[in-house]
Formats: C-alpha cells, sequence, structure tokens
C-alpha cells in the first residue's frame, strides 16, 4: 500500500461546468453593461487595514507580516466600499469593481465565507435614479419583470401585521415570541427583533410578490445612507432588491457628513460591546476622504452568485461556486 498519499475524495468542483460557463458570461455581460454606461471599472485591495463596525458583519483578520506604519492589523474586506469611496473623493467619477468578498461566520444554502460582489457608484444619482439602473442590469441578465416598489413600513403592516416605526419595544419583542422564548428575547435589540421578523416573516411573504424594491427603512438600520424625514418618520434613502423572496442588493444614496459617520461608527461599536463583540478600529482613511469630500451619490452591492442562482434556477449557492467553503 502506498504511504502519504493525501486523501483527494472531494476534490471536484461543486458546480456544473455549465455553471461555470455561465459564470463567465454572466461577468462578460456586466462588464459590457458598464463599458456601454461610461462606468470605469477599478480594483481595490481584498486585504486591508480596517474590518467593518457594523455590528451584523463579522469581519476575518488575517495575519501577514507587518506593514510599516499600521497599528491596527488586517483584515480581509468585506466589501470595497471604504476604498472605493477614497476613489470618488479623489475624483475618480463613476466605478464599479467585481470583488472578492469575505464575511465570517457566514455559510448555508445562500451563503458563503468567501463571494463575489458587484459594487457601483454613481456620482449625482439619488436611490431612485441607482434603482432604476439595478433594474436594467438585473432584469436584462434574467430577463424578469421590472421590480416593484414596497416601503419597509407597508411590509410590515402586510406581512407581520406590525408598525416597525411605531410598535414599542415590548410588542416588537411579543411578536417574536412565536420562535423563541421571551428569555432568549431579553437580549434582543429593536433592530434584532425586525430582523427576525423581516426573515421569518417578510421575506417569506416577497417571495410570491415577484421582483420588488424594499425602501424607506428604519433610520436605526441607515447604515451608510443619507436620512431623511418622510410622512413624518426619519428614514434611511436605503434601498434592497428582493426576487423571488432572495436578497439580491442593498444600496445606499450615499451618506457623505464626516461627522455623522463618525458618530455611526462610534454608536457601532457601543453595540457591538453591548452584544459582547469586539470593538472594532474605525478605518481613519475612509472619514479623511469623507472629510476631503466625497461626491454627492448613490452606490449599490450586488450579490453575483445569488443573482446567477436565480438565473440558472437553482436552491443553493453550491451550485454556482466551484469551491465552496466545504470543498476550498
Amino acid at each position: 500500500m502506498a504511504t502519504g498519499v493525501t486523501n483527494t475524495s472531494g476534490w471536484q468542483p461543486a458546480a456544473s461546468l455549465a455553471a461555470l460557463e455561465s459564470r463567465a458570461h454572466q461577468l462578460a455581460w456586466v462588464r459590457g453593461f458598464f463599458a456601454q454606461r461610461g462606468v470605469m471599472e477599478v480594483e481595490t485591495p481584498v486585504l486591508g487595514r480596517y474590518g467593518v463596525t457594523d455590528t451584523n458583519i463579522e469581519s476575518i483578520a488575517a495575519s501577514p507580516a507587518p506593514v510599516a506604519g499600521s497599528s491596527t492589523g488586517a483584515w480581509l474586506q468585506t466589501s470595497p466600499e471604504y476604498h472605493m469611496k477614497r476613489l470618488l473623493a479623489a475624483g475618480s467619477g463613476p466605478i464599479y469593481q467585481v470583488a472578492r468578498v469575505f464575511r465570517d461566520g457566514e455559510f448555508g444554502r445562500r451563503h458563503n465565507p468567501e463571494f463575489s460582489l458587484l459594487e457601483w457608484y454613481r456620482p449625482g444619482f439619488t436611490d431612485d435614479d441607482l434603482m432604476a439602473e439595478v433594474s436594467e442590469l438585473v432584469c436584462g441578465w434574467l430577463g424578469c419583470e421590472t421590480p416593484g416598489r414596497l416601503r419597509y413600513r407597508e411590509a410590515f403592516l402586510r406581512f407581520a401585521g406590525i408598525d416597525p416605526f411605531l410598535a414599542s419595544d415590548r410588542e416588537l419583542s411579543a411578536a417574536c415570541e412565536q420562535w423563541l422564548e421571551p428569555a432568549q428575547l431579553q437580549a434582543f435589540t429593536r433592530d434584532d427583533c425586525l430582523d427576525l421578523l423581516m426573515s421569518y416573516q417578510v421575506e417569506p411573504a416577497l417571495a410570491d410578490f415577484g421582483p420588488v424594491f424594499v425602501t424607506g427603512y428604519p433610520k436605526s438600520q441607515a447604515a451608510l445612507a443619507r436620512v431623511s424625514e418622510q410622512d413624518g418618520l426619519l428614514q434611511a434613502h436605503r434601498f434592497e432588491l428582493y426576487v423571488q423572496g432572495i436578497e439580491l442588493c442593498n444600496g445606499y444614496w450615499e451618506l457623505t457628513d464626516g461627522e455623522e459617520q463618525r458618530r455611526r461608527f462610534v454608536a457601532d461599536n457601543q453595540a457591538r460591546l453591548a452584544a459582547g463583540k469586539p470593538e472594532m478600529p474605525v478605518d481613519q482613511a475612509f472619514l479623511a476622504a469623507l472629510d476631503s469630500g466625497v461626491p454627492d451619490c448613490s452606490g449599490v452591492a450586488l450579490g453575483l452568485d445569488r443573482l446567477l442562482m436565480l438565473k440558472l434556477g437553482l436552491e443553493s449557492l453550491a451550485g454556482v461556486i466551484a469551491f465552496p467553503a466545504d470543498r476550498a
């Protein structure tokens, strides 16, 4: 018997060769879409000096040799957003990127810790303008009907029977008791409850709703979007596109106020500590770019793996990724 031979079981790709060919066609189609519109393709670091403070996203730490002048370590990027906004501040004009990004703890039928993200920024666009362009790209590739629009508040009232803006914290917690015990919900924040209701009641209902943009998120879920008063309520200029109940993208009319962004980063880290998560270093280079002047713009991040999964009528990302995490 031979010795010292590595076990090679499971060496084959998870995706079929036909799916991988379709992925190549998708990338060519995306690049053609932006070439026709004069949007420049860019590349930014996969390995950066900072992760993210977002309480819903966990960065993956890396351990390269120390870089001179860096005291923050190194992180695989969860999105190219901060670096792309630095390019916008430097005068790049409209830009897009097909990026490999990484998020810790995300693995399942519709998640992989490493995935392909299409991200682009349009100076001079509002969130309404960008939704129109997202529709052109997604519908052009999928051949689906033009997405409708549904306010976040309306979606919750219709499908969860609760007002996400006016319901009390207790009412939101009580609405979640069909899935979790009251003791488990004690540590849940208001947004934790809203996320649970979105996952278990709203998103499943959207599967039968047709392609739809959900808009008008609560201020507490603005992330990097600007906020304004709409219908007497503070709402974020943020949108998400759902096709067959699957979230495809997350877009903002971008916040360009450096001081407000600093306050949000501080609030993020306070929330992380309260949830027992580590505090994250704040990306000072990104804040400096905001201070120098990022142009008024809208931006969006779209999951290419999920888009291809929908195109091919598959139920799992494993069908479109050559080597997902369990085969990497």
